[in-house]
């Protein structure tokens, strides 16, 4: 499939949105809301949670140095189930940081997954596109990246290498459906508002070994019914475990506190849902408990 690069860029107090056109056809992966001026993503409320430890991580390829963070309960002895959380196309911003501790707050051991390398922190859609295609085109090259982390987060001793699973947000969860495509062993695999698209990727039937759960808004222009349909057949052909659960009227970003405004004021297809956020935040725990039971 080839995909065109189509964003009109502007740059308004900070903030830097992408358009998508080309008459609803090819465009680009969707991303999720835009990091502010300080690199981070206001997504998630951040709260204390002074149980909850956090540490830099940093790990090399040979070529690359990764940085990231893991994050766990320290109240809370004896080995954790493992989830590795793929960032939006933005990268290692503040938003996924808090993520890992909300999910280090279930009683999990979390890690970033730094994708790019160095924690980068894309402020653009321009760049976060190009950088976020390298990853569409090479899945053999997202794998790896995946595969780094995930080796670092088993060397920890407070991981339970024998539970992992694996969650994702927009570009994440694209990526997080291909691990489960690319046979990647794991418990489990979430994503959140995720392209579907497999990209040359199609699943194979008794190669897909984690269950899969799909958290969907009925109303994401950026995921339309066509594609859905085509995700379902896919997967069923491949006889997965996977549910899809689609939230009516949720948009584009539904997870995301700031996309109301942002998508008012620059007339994107996004939108916060409130009920979407948290029910799909509590099917996801639902989900992580019984494939780690």
């Amino acid at each position: 499939m080839i995909l065109k690069q189509i964003a009109t860029l502007f740059s308004v107090c900070g903030f830097f949105i992408l358009v998508s056109c080309n008459g609803g056809t090819d465009k680009t992966p969707p991303a999720g809301t835009e990091p502010d001026s300080a690199g981070s993503n206001n997504a998630a409320v951040a709260r204390e949670l002074p149980h909850v430890k956090t540490e830099p991580v940093e790990y090399e390829d040979g070529i690359k140095t990764f940085s990231s963070i893991m994050a766990y309960d320290s109240a809370n002895a004896g080995k954790k189930p493992v989830v590795l959380i793929i960032p939006e196309w933005w990268g290692v911003t503040d938003y996924i940081k808090d993520r890992a501790k909300q999910i280090a707050e279930l009683g999990y051991f979390a890690l970033v997954v730094d994708m790019y390398g160095g924690g980068k922190v894309l402020d653009n859609p321009k760049d976060a596109g190009n950088e976020a295609m390298k990853y569409y085109k090479n899945p053999q090259l997202a794998q790896e990246r995946f595969d780094n982390a995930l080796a670092i987060a088993k060397s920890y001793p407070q991981a339970d290498t024998a539970k992992i699973a694996a969650i994702g947000y927009c570009f994440g969860g694209s990526m997080a459906l291909n691990m489960a495509r690319l046979g990647e062993q794991l418990k489990g695999v979430v994503s959140f508002h995720g392209g579907l698209e497999n990209y040359g990727i199609t699943a194979r039937k008794g190669h897909i070994y984690p269950s899969i759960l799909v958290l969907n808004g009925d109303a994401d222009s950026f995921v339309p019914v066509g594609t859905i349909n085509d995700f379902k057949k896919e997967m069923e052909a491949a006889n997965a475990n996977m549910q899809f659960i689609g939230y009516p009227n949720a948009k584009h970003a539904f997870t995301n506190p700031g996309a109301t405004a942002i998508g008012e004021k620059y007339k994107l297809d996004i939108q916060y849902d409130e009920a979407a956020d948290k029910a799909s935040w509590e099917e996801m725990k639902k989900f992580l408990a019984k494939v780690f039971s």
